[in-house]
């Protein structure tokens, strides 16, 4: 996470989640009443295509035009701050898992930009860097694991640039995988290796998160849009009539004779693929993973707009032979057993997963 305002500062001042991807940009402010959490306002606008292209503004002023009136429109819906903690994309930024010796944290910064410099493919000038250190493991006391995440100054800066013209003061930037698992893993801690699927319209991030950190990310091309297209291309219609029937029918394949169904299989199969890979490849390469005795993934975790698409936990929990679930992006939030608010339907609710995460941490 990177900071733009001195801690001191940042601690006293309430801010809401903005999580702005290539498609769609999403707001969320929470408010606590005693100890309870509630939404206090939400919002979401479409972006043109081609203003952002994976995650790089190239639009600005068509960016600061759908942000001025998401804003307004979140202001009559009882937004009462300026102040943001905003998302950064997966695709440019960098987050490792580190091992330092044991030192006090007086030295972690300096080693940190040891590390960072053998760990971050970008010269550290050119990077906004950041770490954390994790709680000690009484299973290897003799070293720190320090969690660095580094984004280019190239991406970070247009996107301060953006909120300063229309008003809006950063407290903080953060990598978007950092908020979905704030969101979605209760306290942000899981006991055994847990694997997020955040799918998105224009991209879909895979999130392997232990303990009480983010182990690994990556980022597929295979998306809502990419679903669409192949829907609309099987059965000759238009992307809004495809995008329609992929929300109505989804993997049911006794509606509309099975077509829907036959269109979703192939790119799904390459969304498989990529989740086979990682499901083999965590397990031999987690290093890092000190207290638990089996490192492979225990489960999937489905997010991100595209999450709620019918029939999708039961096609891939059929196919993997894992334990796959839609996230809960209210559980950090809500009273058990609440999973939604009226203004905002559970399935709407998954669409908002990274805004909630990031309004979670508005609230520190």
């Amino acid at each position: 996470m990177f900071d733009f305002l001195s801690p001191k500062n940042a601690l006293t001042l309430p801010a809401f989640g903005l999580d702005i991807s290539d498609l769609s940009l999403k707001l969320a402010s929470l408010k606590r009443r005693g100890e309870q959490l509630r939404l206090e306002s939400f919002g979401r606008a479409s972006i043109p295509a081609g203003v952002l292209e994976k995650g790089e503004i190239k639009n600005q002023s068509e960016l600061i035009k759908v942000l001025k009136l998401t804003l307004e429109e979140a202001k009559n819906r009882g937004l009462r701050t300026r102040y943001i903690i905003g998302s950064l994309p997966e695709e440019h930024a960098f987050i490792r898992v580190i091992q330092l010796p044991k030192m006090n944290l007086a030295e972690v910064a300096q080693a940190v930009r040891w590390e960072a410099e053998a760990n971050i493919p970008l010269p550290l000038e050119s990077v906004y860097l950041d770490y954390q250190v994790l709680p000690q493991s009484p299973a290897n006391p003799d070293h720190l694991d320090v969690i660095i995440s580094a984004a280019p100054k190239t991406l970070v800066d247009p996107y301060l640039n953006t909120f300063e013209k229309v008003g809006l003061k950063p407290i903080a930037l953060e990598i978007e995988s950092q908020a979905i698992a704030r969101a979605l893993l209760k306290n942000c801690q899981s006991e055994q290796p847990v694997l997020i699927i955040d799918l998105g319209a224009s991209a879909t991030s895979f999130i392997i998160f232990s303990g009480q950190a983010i182990r690994f990310t990556t980022t597929v091309s295979v998306s809502g849009s990419f679903l669409t297209e192949a829907i609309a291309k099987k059965l000759s219609v238009s992307q809004a009539e495809a995008e329609a029937l992929k929300i109505t029918t989804g993997l049911d394949k006794t509606k509309n004779e099975g077509r829907i169904y036959s269109a979703l299989v192939p790119p799904l199969n390459a969304l498989l693929t990529h989740i086979k890979t990682y499901l083999e490849f965590y397990p031999e390469h987690a290093e890092h993973e000190h207290d638990v005795q089996n490192p492979s993934i225990a489960k999937i975790i489905l997010s991100g707009g595209e999450a709620a698409l019918p029939g999708l936990v039961s096609f891939l929990s059929l196919e993997l032979k894992i334990p796959v679930e839609l996230g809960n992006p209210w559980i950090n939030i809500l009273t058990p057993p609440l999973k939604e608010i009226p203004e905002l339907p559970f399935e709407q609710s998954l669409g908002y997963t990274t805004a909630l995460g990031l309004a979670l941490r508005g609230l520190d």
